[in-house]
C-alpha cells in the first residue's frame, strides 16, 4: 500500500486503546507501521535495484523485529531530544500522563510492523514474507496500491473523534484520558469489512474466469487484479498453453467482457529471447513478474541489434500505457551482448529513439 495508508493504519492502531498504557505509543505505532518502506532507498542506486530489493527482507517476518527495534531506537532519540530541549509542562490537576514503558512500546511496534506486511499482502504487487529462507512472492490481489475509500475510512476514524474532542473542550466536558478509541476501532473494523467485500468479489470474478473457454482453449492459470475504487471491476489475466489474454471482469454479474479482450501470443524461446531473459534485468524482472510477456524487435539501419520489451500483464490495464505498466527493456547487439537494460520510464529508450540516434 501507499505510505499514507500505512501511517493512518498505525495511527488508528495506536488510538484503538494501546495508547492508554504508555506514553509515545501512537507515535511508535505510526512510525513502525511505515518503517519497512525504508528499502525504497535502493531507488537511489537504480530503478532495477529498487525492483530487486523492495518488499524484501524489511517486509518479511524475519525483518519485523528488527524494524520494530529500529523504530524504537528512533523514538527513544526523539524522546531524549524533547526532554532536553522542550521539557513537558506540569500536568493540570486531575490529569496524569502515562509513563513511558519501553518494553511495551517494543511490543506495539512489532504489531504495527506486522500491519505493514498485512496491508502490502492485500495488493497485487506482492510481498516476500519469508525472505531470506524463501523468496517466493505472495499476494492477495484484492486492493489497489492506492485506495481512496480506505483513506476516507482511516482519516475519518482519526478526525471525527478529534472534532468531538474540540466540541467537548468548548463546552467544558472534562477529559477522561486519551480520546479517539471508538473512532479508531470503528475505522479498523471498516477496513476489515472492505477486505471482506473485496475478497468475496475477487473470488466471484475468478470463478467466472475459470468457467470460460478462451478462443476454445482451457485456461491454465487465471488472476484478477483490482481497480482503485470500484470493487466490482477487475483486470483479468488468463494464461493458456499458447497465449495470454487480458479481459475486463465484472464480479457483480459476474461476467467477462470478451469483446474488450486483448491477446498476447507467447513468443518462441529463441536464442534472442533467452539472451534477454538471462540479462541482469531479465533475471530480476522475471523473478518478480507474475505474467511476464516479452517481444523482440530488430533495430533497423545503423542501430543494428535488437530491442526486447518486457511487461507484466497484471499491470496492462486498458486505461494505462506500456510506459506505466512496470515494464522494462533490454537492448542487445547483433551477437546478443547486452548493450542497455533497465526499467521503463518516460525517459527510457524506445526502438524509434535508438534508430534516430544512429542516423
Amino acid at each position: 500500500m501507499d505510505p499514507l495508508t500505512h501511517l493512518l493504519t498505525g495511527g488508528c492502531l495506536g488510538r484503538a486503546g494501546f495508547n492508554r498504557k504508555s506514553a509515545l505509543t501512537t507515535l511508535t505505532m505510526v512510525l513502525a507501521a511505515e518503517a519497512a518502506d525504508v528499502d525504497v532507498l535502493w531507488g537511489l542506486k537504480s530503478q532495477l535495484a529498487a525492483l530487486q530489493h523492495h518488499r524484501g527482507i524489511t517486509h518479511s517476518f524475519v525483518g519485523v523485529p528488527f524494524m520494530a527495534a529500529a523504530t524504537l531506537a528512533f523514538v527513544y532519540l526523539l524522546h531524549r531530544l524533547r526532554l532536553r530541549f522542550w521539557p513537558p509542562k506540569p500536568s493540570s490537576a486531575g490529569q496524569q500522563r502515562p509513563a513511558v514503558r519501553w518494553g511495551y512500546l517494543y511490543f506495539v511496534a512489532v504489531l504495527a510492523a506486522l500491519s505493514h506486511l498485512l496491508l502490502d499482502y492485500t495488493t497485487a504487487y506482492g510481498i516476500r514474507l519469508f525472505e531470506p529462507f524463501n523468496y517466493r512472492w505472495y499476494s492477495w490481489d484484492i486492493v489497489y496500491i492506492v485506495d481512496p475509500v480506505i483513506w476516507i475510512v482511516l482519516i475519518g476514524g482519526l478526525a471525527v473523534p478529534a472534532l468531538f474532542g474540540l466540541i467537548n473542550q468548548e463546552i467544558g466536558v472534562r477529559s477522561k484520558g486519551p480520546r479517539g478509541r471508538a473512532g479508531a476501532i470503528v475505522a479498523l473494523v471498516c477496513l476489515v469489512l472492505i477486505w471482506g467485500v473485496r475478497d468475496n468479489q475477487h473470488r466471484r470474478g475468478l470463478d467466472a474466469m475459470n468457467s470460460f473457454l478462451y478462443r476454445g482453449a482451457v485456461p491454465q492459470r487465471v488472476a484478477a487484479y483490482p481497480y482503485m475504487i470500484n470493487p466490482f471491476h477487475w483486470h483479468g489475466v488468463v494464461e493458456t498453453a499458447d497465449f495470454f489474454e487480458t479481459v475486463p471482469v465484472n464480479s457483480l454479474t459476474p461476467e467477462i467482457d470478451e469483446p474488450q479482450a486483448r491477446l498476447f501470443y507467447k513468443p518462441e524461446e529463441t536464442d534472442l529471447i533467452l539472451a534477454a531473459k538471462s540479462s541482469r534485468f531479465g533475471r530480476v524482472y522475471l523473478d518478480w513478474a507474475m505474467f511476464p510477456f516479452c517481444q523482440a524487435q530488430k533495430l533497423e539501419g545503423a542501430a543494428s541489434g535488437y530491442f526486447v520489451d518486457f511487461i507484466d500483464l497484471r499491470y496492462t490495464y486498458p486505461e494505462g500505457s506500456r510506459r506505466t505498466a512496470l515494464g522494462g527493456y533490454v537492448v542487445l547487439s547483433p551477437d546478443l551482448r547486452v548493450l542497455q537494460q533497465g526499467m521503463n520510464s518516460w525517459t527510457s529508450p524506445t526502438v524509434e529513439s535508438l534508430e534516430r540516434q544512429s542516423q
